[in-house]
């Protein structure tokens, strides 16, 4: 639960060697009122409650939010596109040049303290696939032409809206993981489902306040930088966000299978198509039945995923040997999935014992040089199953630059997939791996419902 209180007025301030999560909670003093809307690429603070601390209605926030349009009809320089930077970059530049100056620190503060930021998106041209190109403008904004100056990335929370109604959250790391996201959006398209009335506050809300920035030679120099590494960094992205239409997580419960183990089990066996080799697989198992859990490592690639995936290439094995093996290897994933969740998981021991030695000043035991080792953690599939009531999905990029990155959210009646890749790296193609498990999902559909009629 923890987590749930990270997610407002909350913001990853940036440090020269190491930066910090502060969160401005109601025991910080002065509880911040006021979001920041930024429209193209300018900051403002717009305050949704009054003195009185009640909350503002629709119609003067949508007031609100017109002033803020009309006030910044032109593009500004794009201070946001900082936030995009390489993390020891940034924090020389937010420290030495950016927060020296006390206009740029008043506004940095109203940033950081601000109970989450509101992007008002220019117009973006679609692709054929609407999805994919929303996920991209989700992701970095589209690069240094585009929104992603209409950004700070360092805020826990954003939310972003599209001319074209594109809505989404892009939202920082460091304070939590995914399902705190994803229930607080399921809660609010809950709530605006219901469309509840809001108390008119007899209070005239307080004009919305520019931000500035008073940028200086070696800050805009700083923009620049951030500007192409940026646009490398979005050329680079691999991105495709699909949908198995054919079923859902129906039909593994169906077959009285784990819906999660049966997936990951159709990702090894996707990526063995195409790659004709296992990899090591990152899951995220969530630790929060532990105080201030965070998560350990589901290994998804086991020696019964790795048999099933062989059979299945082998035209010679039985189909009712194939049958076995699949729901040995579905289980097997099930049972270390609740091995890792009641903390039996063995990379945060290890990640721990590591950071021991480091701070200790000790020698780093061999293991952690040892090639096996290192083969171990250089997971080329990262996947995270983010589930959710609504038809969304959560996007994240690969780990390593041979790498995966791969999150779903499955529906009774449909799984929804985002797969990311780097183009810069020859051996990953998300287009191949979405067909290869396409297919993969048909073939352990055929395998099961064939075998049952037997």
């Amino acid at each position: 639960m923890d987590q749930y209180y990270k997610l407002f007025s909350a913001c990853r301030l940036p440090g020269e060697q190491r930066d910090q999560v502060v969160v401005y909670g109601p025991d910080c003093g002065v509880r911040p009122r006021h979001i920041v809307v930024v429209h193209n690429n300018q900051f403002f603070s717009l305050d949704v409650y009054d003195n009185n601390w009640k909350p503002l209605s629709q119609d003067h926030i949508h007031a609100q939010l017109k002033k803020v349009v009309c006030q910044s009809k032109h593009p500004s320089v794009p201070v946001g596109i900082l936030t995009t930077e390489n993390r020891d970059t940034w924090g020389m530049v937010y420290n030495q040049a950016l927060k020296k100056d006390k206009t740029n620190k008043l506004s940095l503060e109203a940033i950081n303290r601000s109970i989450f930021m509101l992007c008002l998106d220019q117009e973006t041209v679609r692709e054929e696939d609407r999805w994919t190109s929303m996920g991209h403008q989700l992701m970095h904004g589209g690069g240094s032409q585009h929104n992603s100056g209409n950004r700070w990335f360092d805020k826990t929370l954003q939310f972003t809206v599209g001319t074209d109604g594109a809505v989404g959250i892009v939202y920082e790391h460091s304070a939590a993981e995914g399902p705190p996201i994803i229930s607080l959006l399921d809660h609010m398209l809950d709530y605006c489902s219901q469309s509840p009335a809001v108390k008119e506050t007899s209070v005239q809300p307080k004009e919305p306040e520019r931000l500035p920035f008073s940028l200086n030679k070696s800050v805009l120099e700083a923009i620049d930088n951030a500007k192409q590494s940026l646009d490398m960094q979005v050329r680079d992205l691999d991105l495709h966000l699909v949908t198995f239409k054919t079923y859902g997580k129906d039909f593994p419960k169906s077959q009285r299978l784990s819906p999660d183990s049966y997936i990951q089990i159709a990702m090894q066996l996707a990526y063995y198509k195409v790659n004709k080799v296992a990899c090591a697989t990152y899951e995220s198992g969530s630790t929060r039945m532990f105080h201030l859990g965070r998560t350990d490592t589901i290994r998804s690639a086991s020696v019964e995923s790795l048999k099933f995936c062989q059979a299945m290439q082998d035209s010679s094995i039985q189909p009712s040997e194939k049958v076995a093996l699949l729901r040995r290897a579905v289980e097997g994933h099930k049972r270390y999935a609740q091995e890792t969740v009641s903390g039996q998981g063995i990379d945060r021991h290890l990640l721990g014992l590591k950071l021991i030695a480091v701070e200790a000043g000790l020698d780093v035991p061999d293991l952690f040089e040892d090639s096996t080792y290192e083969q171990a953690v250089h997971f080329k599939l990262s996947t995270s199953q983010v589930p959710s009531k609504y038809d969304s999905l959560l996007c994240f990029g690969p780990v390593v630059p041979d790498g995966y990155g791969i999150c779903y959210n499955p529906a009774e009646d449909h799984l929804n997939f985002c797969i990311s890749a780097y183009n810069s790296h020859q051996e990953t193609d998300t287009v191949k791996l979405a067909a290869a498990l396409n297919q993969s999902l048909l073939d352990m559909q055929e395998l099961l419902q064939t075998q049952a009629k037997l």
